[in-house]
């Protein structure tokens, strides 16, 4: 048993809770106030109302509650209240009164909640008279799955949603179309140092806290520059989309430019420049040969930027990259998992659309023109092993060729039982590997080969044998077994990567800002499929000649010495 005393207490609050109709302004407030956010919702598509005013009315009736609550309970002992009680019969007093009018309100109140529940469930919501949301796109061509929507905000942010239930997670990316080749000199690698400052500090996330906030929430992220954009990947549960979109918008629009952090920052990659470029044979030689490849197009420019740029970016080059870059308008935002395109779309409006847009970045115009022949470089320095590398001009990653160059690739240098592999790797032992990569961009780009030699090879052989595989392929096509071997590594590579939502971001993103669509993703199969030996023959004749080449050396001193003493001979 209790205590009596707390008991009668207690009972005593109630009643005197009761007589001065505490809980019948709770009720009338409740039902009242529902109804009141009910209508505010029903009119947000009618009379475009600001998507914030559901919540600035919630918000305001959440603080009137226990004000309202208050004056309920003191009304009868404020001066208005004695007044009442003294000027009219106690039987008819103030509280009695008041009682009466708020029993007629609850049945009032009552009576409109009634008929609010009766006629949603009877009538559909009314059509917007002024309808400021933005359209939502369903995919046109056929083969693309019939469940991704895109919408793209009255800010000029691009949002593609493409659901996938089978597990409760999602993934985000963001493709910011900033890469190396929107510097320029004196501000080269600025793209890639913003890859860094965007994990730091914001107006309202200390440095670091953007991670810790996702790692609690049970995600994780990462992002990469290239020559054309920065992509920023989130992996995390759903149950964290909401807060996910919250630190988004807040490192997309409040970035902190500390001096202490740009500092450090900046000393952070100089230091990654030193060990990943200056400090690597292959790297460096990569660097050279594509600054010698270019000489009008800002592919030219390495994407961790010239170590002189590096020191000497200023603050004003840093908020005006961040202003213009990292607009909305500049962004397209892919979101694959277990969501709905709805509650994406309504989420990207809450946090996303009152980004500012910013006047479009200035386009790249510079067209590089045509190679007028072969070209060289050569790099002298330590090494126990010579490395050979040669980078042609070839299309950007939406010309109709570039699929074919894949395919040639694959055939030419992918595997141990590659082409080039088994020729110069395991049959003439010219080179230790070999390989080979397409640069691929908004603009053209590179095919390109690299090997590497035992020490003391041949550099001047491996180069000859090279370009007589070359001419080979140009000339003589390839078999149909190596053509059905790349198809079929290809397309198991590409539906391999779209069994998992993080293939299908990736995969999706870079259709749409490099192709221009993400539906056109869903042909790649097809072209894939419909490539033929006279394709690969056509792309090797083009761009596999002398004079569309890049041909990159390094060696030690003394082997270059004793290269060009037997070349002599």
């Amino acid at each position: 048993m209790g205590d009596p005393g707390t008991t009668i207490i207690i009972m005593s609050l109630f009643s005197e809770l009761r007589r001065r109709n505490v809980f019948k302004v709770l009720l009338v407030y409740l039902i009242a106030g529902w109804l009141i956010v009910k209508l505010l919702h029903h009119l947000h598509p009618v009379i475009g109302l600001p998507h914030w005013t559901e919540k600035l009315v919630g918000l305001i009736l959440l603080v009137g509650l226990p004000l309202a609550l208050y004056f309920a309970y003191i009304y009868e002992i404020t001066p208005v209240g004695l007044k009442k009680a003294v000027d009219v019969d106690q039987t008819q007093s103030i509280v009695y009164k008041t009682g009466q009018k708020l029993n007629a309100a609850v049945a009032v109140v009552t009576v409109l909640l009634l008929s609010a529940l009766v006629v949603g469930r009877l009538f559909p919501e009314p059509p917007a008279l002024i309808d400021d949301s933005p359209i939502v796109l369903a995919p046109t061509m056929q083969g693309v799955p019939p469940e991704i929507r895109s919408v793209t905000l009255e800010n000029g942010l691009e949002i593609i949603v493409w659901p996938d239930h089978d597990i409760p997670n999602v993934a985000l990316y963001f493709f910011v179309r900033a890469g190396g080749r929107n510097g320029y000199p004196g501000t080269t690698g600025l793209a890639h140092f913003f890859e860094h400052m965007m994990f730091n500090g914001t107006e309202d996330l200390e440095p670091g806290e953007f991670d810790r906030i996702m790692e609690a929430a049970g995600g994780q992220n990462n992002a990469a520059t290239s020559n054309d954009v920065t992509v920023y990947q989130d992996w995390f549960p759903r149950s964290a989309l909401e807060t996910i979109f919250e630190i988004e918008a807040e490192r997309l629009q409040n970035l902190e430019f500390d001096a202490e952090a740009i500092e450090s920052e900046r000393g952070v990659i100089s230091s990654e420049r030193r060990t990943t470029v200056d400090n690597n044979n292959i790297s460096r030689l990569v660097e050279q040969v594509r600054a010698t490849a270019y000489v009008a197009h800002p592919y030219q420019f390495p994407v961790i930027g010239w170590p002189s740029d590096i020191a000497s970016w200023t603050q004003e080059d840093l908020e005006n990259f961040y202003r213009t870059y990292y607009a909305p308008n500049n962004i397209t935002m892919v979101v694959v998992g277990d969501v709905t395109p709805a509650e994406i779309f309504e989420l990207a409006e809450d946090y996303l659309e009152d980004l500012p847009a910013q006047d479009p970045p200035a386009p790249v115009r510079t067209i590089e023109p045509e190679q007028q022949g072969e070209r060289r470089v050569v790099i002298e320095t330590d090494a126990q092993t010579p490395m050979l590398h040669v980078a042609f001009h070839a299309g950007a990653a939406a010309d109709p060729e570039t699929p074919v160059m894949r395919l040639l690739l694959s055939i030419l240098v992918y595997g141990d039982s590659s082409r080039l592999h088994r020729q110069l790797v395991e049959e003439e032992q010219l080179a230790i590997s070999i390989g080979g990569f397409p640069f691929e961009g908004f603009d053209p780009g590179l095919v390109y080969f690299y090997a590497t030699l035992p020490p003391g090879g041949d550099l001047g052989l491996l180069e000859q044998r090279l370009f007589e595989e070359f001419a080979r392929v140009a000339d003589e096509g390839v078999s149909e077994a190596e053509l059905e071997k790349a198809r079929n590594i290809a397309l198991g590579e590409f539906w391999g990567s779209m069994a998992t939502i993080n293939g299908k971001a990736a995969h999706l993103g870079e259709a749409a800002v490099f192709l221009g669509s993400y539906e056109r993703l869903f042909d790649l199969a097809k072209v894939i499929e419909s490539i033929t030996d006279e394709d690969l023959k056509a792309v090797a004749a083009r761009v596999f000649r002398r004079g569309n080449a890049t041909i990159g050396v390094l060696s030690s001193p003394v082997a270059g010495e004793q290269q060009d003493e037997e070349d002599q001979e």
